[in-house]
C-alpha cells in the first residue's frame, strides 16, 4: 500500500518563487528516489480559527501565507530511505541550501492512506 509524507507549514509571502524554486529541487530528489506524485499548494482560502487552524497551527504572520505539501510514496520504507538521503545530501544541507521559511514552524508527518476513492 502507499503511504503519504505531508507537510504544512509558513511561507513568506515575498518568497513564493524561492519556496516554487526549493520545492522543485527536493520534488526531483524525491522522485529520483521513488515518489509517485508530489503536491505543492499555496493558500488560497485559508481561515483562521478559535480554536485550531492551519494559521494557528504554523503561528503564521501578516506577511506569510500557508503552504499544504504532500507526497505519495509506494511505501514507508521508500520515504524513509529517500528522507534520509536528502539529509545526508550535501545539496540539502540548510548552509548549501537554506529553505526559504522558518522550518521551526512547519508541521510534518508520515501517514498510512486507510481509505482512498
Amino acid at each position: 500500500m502507499t503511504y503519504i509524507s505531508g507537510m504544512v507549514a509558513p511561507v513568506p509571502t515575498a518568497n513564493r518563487q524561492a519556496f516554487l524554486d526549493h520545492a522543485r529541487q527536493a520534488a526531483e530528489h524525491f522522485k529520483k528516489h521513488g515518489a509517485l506524485s508530489i503536491m505543492e499548494c499555496w493558500g488560497d482560502d485559508v481561515p483562521g480559527g478559535e480554536t485550531t487552524s492551519f494559521p494557528m497551527a504554523v503561528k503564521l504572520k501578516d506577511d506569510e501565507t500557508v503552504v499544504l505539501s504532500w507526497i505519495v510514496w509506494p511505501s514507508k520504507e521508500a520515504a524513509d530511505t529517500a528522507f534520509q538521503a536528502m539529509m545526508e545530501d550535501p545539496a540539502f544541507s540548510p548552509e548549501t541550501n537554506p529553505m526559504p521559511f522558518d522550518g521551526r514552524r512547519m508541521i510534518f508527518g508520515g501517514f498510512e492512506p486507510v481509505f482512498e476513492v
